[in-house]
């Protein structure tokens, strides 16, 4: 059985739907249970997706990174389900991953759409076919099993970003990981928000300043200064 694990902080206006649509598109019925371990919202978001009917857990310890490594912590399945609040898996997700598992895959992920049609979306939406580490991001959401996301440590949380870049580089050590040939669908909503091609510059500035050994401070500092909306 699969345990989906969504981190929300704030997400009163798309909880609910989110959480509808996994329901929806779990033909199988292999989900054991919906887990949104929220932030610390100061919405309605723990209220909302409670009735919608997930299990909601409060994290001490705000950002996805501790939030999600929260979630595991009472999850039932054997295999966790990542998945962010704004982003839509495909139909019949479950079976992908089930078959995936029966593949001898340990890891994995989806191709990534957005709910937006521009073309520059579609480019970067196009390189998340390969499987490089480079282009992994949390947006394609992620399936490990539960023995190997605890052999791997689970997610960083000294990491309030790029959280999602870090842990592919120790599951991936642990077994086969692989990229399957359909797509989640996440929001354009910060894109829109922000400029498109402004907002793709700011994620490569990221990007390359984590690598580059930049402080967790700095790249905080850096997406509140520049991101409209930002969540962190």
């Amino acid at each position: 059985m699969i345990s989906i694990i969504i981190p929300t902080y704030n997400e009163e206006e798309i909880i609910a739907a989110t959480i509808a649509e996994i329901k929806n598109r779990d033909k199988e019925n292999c989900i054991s249970e919906i887990i949104v371990s929220d932030g610390q919202s100061t919405d309605r978001t723990v209220e909302i997706a409670s009735n919608a009917g997930a299990t909601v857990i409060t994290s001490e310890k705000k950002g996805r990174a501790a939030q999600m490594n929260f979630g595991t912590s009472i999850a039932k399945g054997e295999i966790l389900y990542f998945l962010h609040a704004d982003s839509i898996p495909p139909e019949n997700f479950t079976n992908y991953i089930l078959n995936a598992i029966e593949e001898k895959y340990v890891c994995g992920c989806f191709r990534l759409v957005f709910d937006y049609d521009h073309w520059f979306l579609r480019a970067n939406c196009w390189f998340t076919r390969f499987n490089v580490n480079v282009v992994r991001f949390g947006d394609q959401s992620l399936f490990v099993t539960k023995n190997i996301f605890k052999k791997s440590g689970g997610f960083n949380e000294d990491l309030l970003l790029m959280e999602d870049q870090e842990i592919i580089h120790r599951v991936k050590k642990t077994g086969k990981f692989t990229v399957m040939n359909t797509a989640v669908c996440t929001s354009a909503r910060k894109y829109l928000d922000n400029g498109i091609y402004r907002l793709q510059f700011i994620f490569y500035q990221i990007w390359l300043f984590y690598y580059l050994g930049y402080s967790q401070k700095y790249l905080l500092k850096l997406h509140k200064k520049m991101i409209r909306k930002s969540k962190l």
